[in-house]
Parts: C-alpha cells; sequence; structure tokens
C-alpha cells in the first residue's frame, strides 16, 4: 500500500538555533524518522512548505489541499505545526475519497524526548487503516478532524 507523506513544516521540523536564541522551520523530519525507525512502507515524501502554522495563509493552505489532492496515493499523511492543524484540516475536507491524517509535534523531531516519531508511527498506521475522511494523530489518539480542538492551555488535542 503506498502513502504520500506531505510535509508543511511546523515543530516536527524545527531546529534550534543557540546563537539566535530560538527556533526555525528546517528541512522535513520524516525521511530521518522513517529510516531510524526501520519502515519498509511504500512512501513518497512531498516537500510543499516550511512554514511554522502560525504563520499560514488561505493561500497556503490551498497549497496543501492542491498536493493532497493531485499526490497519486489515496493515503496521505501531512507534517504540520499543531497551532493551526484543525484549520487545515477543515480546508482539506473538500478532498474526496482519500484518507489523510494530519500529524505535528510538541517538540522538534530533531530531540531525542520529541514526540513526533510516535505521532508520525501513529499517523501512518490511521491513514492505512481509517476510511476517507480527515484525521489527527496526536496525543496516541486518532481523532475525526471535524470533532476535535487544540487545548493549548493544556498542549494538547481533544475531542470536541
Amino acid at each position: 500500500m503506498r502513502i504520500a507523506v506531505v510535509t508543511t513544516g511546523g515543530t516536527i521540523d524545527k531546529v534550534y538555533f543557540d546563537a539566535k536564541g530560538g527556533y526555525e522551520v528546517g528541512t522535513p523530519m520524516v525521511r530521518q524518522i522513517l529510516a531510524n525507525a526501520r519502515v519498509l512502507a511504500d512512501i513518497d515524501v512531498v516537500e510543499v512548505l516550511r512554514k511554522d502554522s502560525l504563520e499560514m495563509t488561505a493561500a497556503d493552505r490551498a497549497t496543501i489541499r492542491a498536493a493532497v489532492q493531485t499526490c497519486e496515493p489515496v493515503r496521505v499523511v501531512v507534517t504540520h505545526g499543531t497551532d493551526t492543524m484543525v484549520e487545515t484540516a477543515a480546508e482539506l475536507r473538500t478532498v474526496a475519497g482519500k484518507t489523510i491524517v494530519l500529524t505535528g509535534a510538541l517538540q522538534p523531531g530533531r530531540f531525542s524526548d520529541s514526540d513526533a516519531p510516535f505521532n508520525l508511527g501513529m499517523a501512518l498506521a490511521a491513514a492505512q487503516l481509517q476510511p476517507p475522511g480527515v484525521y489527527i494523530a496526536a496525543n496516541g489518539q486518532i481523532f475525526d478532524a471535524a470533532r476535535v480542538r487544540k487545548n493549548r492551555e493544556l498542549n494538547r488535542f481533544e475531542p470536541i
């Protein structure tokens, strides 16, 4: 089963710059995470954006939707910043006939204690098992993207 992983940036891809005292979105971590986990699945990695999700615009979401819609696999994982993941998921609900799972991380994928590998693994499993629709994989759960929110105070996703 072939799966596309569409990368858009977010914390999962952030790099810490000590001299600058902050983070910037770097190269996608997906390939490294998959290699470290010895994943053998047939996965196409498609880099679309390198943005913090708080900086995403309607045009960026349209670009993500177009990438998801035109990629050949019908099972798609989208890596994305968690702050506006729900908004992008809403945009992706217009894509018919595909199973789309958005995921990200609360800590950069380059950190040893990041949740990125676990979340990406859950997203890949969900993409293979869920029926067509849009989902969010986070915090050890798979959420229907139309019925979830990010609780910024507790820094987690929860059903609504």
